[in-house]
């Protein structure tokens, strides 16, 4: 019986119908069609050069053994890819797969570059918009100069901001932001996106949540439109991702993204990503995924300490032209310091009570109306917030804690000090000694040892560290 290109084609297809998933082989396999048998040539077409890139990257190990099961070790496999409308050409472009002695791959081809105009299908805005309308989708209240720099963020802010000046120009590429939430990650990266786009207009410039990123591949496989959808993403010069770990356990969309992920990083793109662990932390992605967002910087956001809080409220407080007094701001400061949505939720919230009820703002009212948000916010008593206690306990400057001096009030609220953060928060020894000018750990258990052994001996004595300690669970 004479071989013909589909007979040989369809025998194909029953081998690799038993090697993958069923929706795998309903999407990569079953469009493909067989055009023609020259001897020991299989020629099938394909219909994009994202298709014949996908098949390169996923499944051309499976084809070579099929086609060598089928024609023998001189089978050859070649691609004739339908080029797409607004390339202007009718003509089909065909790639082969040549294969050495050991039917392995060689002389790989490079792919022939995708011609794209406005008619790619937009999954942000009505298709047939030309590409440089396409809405970056970035909140204006996000920027540079209101994102409050602290040794928190710093290393973070310094990357984005260069990346901001040149982007794909620095080796910040990928540029991941990584933190908990309410730490700043967003704010940060679409200050990124936003000062690309005022520096360089021409730019296309894209900020996408990786839920909503997933959403667009989902649909685009049910319409059949994941060509369309691959090739919009491949037009973004900056593209922005938030919250990357939506991406684990989806092997499809991680696929997806890789091919995208490259295309970009091959190009010269920039890519800015954001996510809540850090890229070693990660479970659930493919481990070549892992590995291309740490080829750029892994920047962490931490929790803000005390002096980042305040100048962050202090901020917010210009932005909406209020005024507190700094008691209530280094009130609120101490006590919410888990993130900062928490810390301006607690703002918005002691402005709305004092709005609704018409009352001035002032300490007392600030307890009074935060009791309940600070109740429920895990607060851990700080350092800083425990020295000032003290201080203003014993009516002392409070810089004369860290000084050297050895008068006997500021020696006793030292010790008190370190004996406090040493109960009531998770600092070291060696950590609070250096809090406390730069002392070493000896120095904190001495001190500590010195206040025990007076609450034993000296009842003012303990009454002052009994009352101090009441106060502090209190405030």
């Amino acid at each position: 019986m004479d071989r013909t290109c589909h007979s040989v084609w369809e025998n194909c297809l029953k081998i690799i119908k038993d090697n993958v998933p069923a929706q795998s082989f309903k999407t990569w396999f079953e469009p493909i069609k067989a055009l023609k048998l020259d001897t020991n040539v299989l020629t099938i077409q394909v219909p994009s050069v994202f298709f014949y890139e996908w098949l390169e990257e996923h499944y051309v190990s499976l084809l070579r053994k099929t086609i060598k099961h089928q024609l023998g070790s001189d089978g050859r496999l070649e691609y004739n890819i339908v080029m797409d409308k607004s390339s202007g050409s009718k003509n089909p472009y065909t790639v082969n797969y040549p294969t050495n002695n050991n039917g392995e791959l060689k002389n790989q081809p490079v792919p022939m570059p995708v011609n794209i105009n406005e008619s790619i299908k937009n999954p942000f805005v009505i298709p047939g918009l030309k590409k440089l309308n396409i809405d970056p989708q970035l909140n204006a209240k996000y920027s540079f100069d209101n994102f409050v720099e602290g040794e928190c963020n710093r290393l973070a802010r310094s990357a984005g901001f260069a990346v901001a000046q040149k982007p794909g120009g620095t080796s910040f590429n990928p540029l991941f932001i990584y933190g908990g939430a309410g730490l700043g990650k967003t704010h940060l990266a679409q200050a990124i996106g936003s000062s690309v786009k005022t520096m360089y207009p021409d730019k296309l410039v894209l900020y996408v949540q990786a839920e909503k990123f997933g959403q667009q591949f989902v649909d685009s496989l049910k319409n059949n439109t994941i060509n369309d959808f691959v090739n919009f993403y491949q037009l973004i010069d900056v593209l922005v991702v938030d919250d990357v770990q939506f991406f684990s356990g989806k092997e499809k969309m991680q696929d997806i993204f890789f091919t995208i992920f490259n295309h970009l990083h091959t190009s010269g793109k920039q890519i800015i990503m954001t996510c809540d662990k850090a890229p070693k932390d990660l479970v659930g992605l493919e481990e070549r995924l892992l590995s291309r967002f740490k080829w750029g910087l892994s920047a962490d956001l931490q929790v803000p300490d005390i002096e980042t809080r305040v100048s962050i409220l202090q901020m917010k407080m210009k932005a909406d032209g209020i005024q507190l007094p700094q008691d209530v701001i280094e009130y609120v400061a101490h006590n919410i310091d888990n993130n900062i949505r928490e810390l301006e939720g607690a703002l918005i919230s002691l402005l709305a009570h004092s709005t609704l009820n018409r009352k001035e703002i002032d300490l007392p009212l600030a307890k009074q109306m935060l009791k309940n948000f600070i109740k429920h916010s895990t607060k851990e008593i700080s350092m800083e917030y425990i020295q000032k206690f003290v201080c203003e306990y014993f009516e002392i400057p409070l810089e004369m804690v860290k000084s050297k001096t050895r008068k006997r009030e500021i020696v006793q609220a030292r010790q008190i000090s370190m004996y406090l953060a040493k109960n009531h928060t998770k600092a070291s020894l060696k950590t609070i000694g250096q809090f406390y000018g730069g002392r070493d750990h000896s120095t904190v258990i001495y001190a500590c040892q010195t206040v025990e052994d007076l609450i034993d001996t000296d009842k003012k004595f303990k009454n002052w560290v009994q009352d101090i300690q009441k106060k502090l669970k209190m405030s």
